[in-house]
């Protein structure tokens, strides 16, 4: 029995290699706490990450250091924004959205952003508003056209 244990713990299934506790890809692990140097995008491309894997507390968290970090980059912007919204801190996105219309506030990203934010929160006229807006700025984006499609089913089905 103990050769047995023996000779499975050392084997590994490459199925299981990208995977950690909780569902998280093991990628998204890392512990980077501690780091008190940054690459040029090394925050930013962790947060993406835990953005995509939808661990939206960790990029919320890593988005902050990134705003903190880097205070004069849109992109940490962005996804500070989104991560805020994607965990209901609405206050905190609104406040990085007033950021961000300093530095991109008349493009399609930062309408098409703040619109969908406005759709989380349930404000579809807002929302409208601003989607029309990046529409205005930009007709064949393809975020728009999915927002607007988005914002239309929101108004079919009732909430529940």
């Amino acid at each position: 029995m103990l050769l047995a244990a023996l000779v499975l713990s050392g084997c590994q299934s490459a199925a299981f290699d990208d995977v950690a506790a909780f569902g998280d890809s093991a990628k998204t692990l890392e512990d980077d706490s501690a780091v008190a140097f940054y690459k040029n995008d090394e925050l930013i491309t962790t947060g993406r990450l835990q953005f995509k894997e939808k661990n939206y507390g960790k990029s919320y968290a890593i988005y902050k250091r990134a705003v903190a970090v880097f205070p004069k980059d849109p992109a940490a912007w962005l996804g500070f924004a989104a991560s805020s919204d994607m965990i209901g801190r609405f206050d905190t996105s609104d406040r990085a959205y007033q950021q961000l219309s300093k530095m991109i506030g008349n493009s399609p990203v930062y309408y098409n952003n703040i619109g969908y934010s406005h759709l989380l929160r349930g404000d579809l006229p807002r929302a409208r508003q601003y989607f029309l807006k990046a529409y205005e700025l930009d007709p064949a984006n393809e975020t728009t056209a999915r927002n607007l499609e988005l914002m239309k089913n929101s108004v079919k089905y009732a909430q529940r």
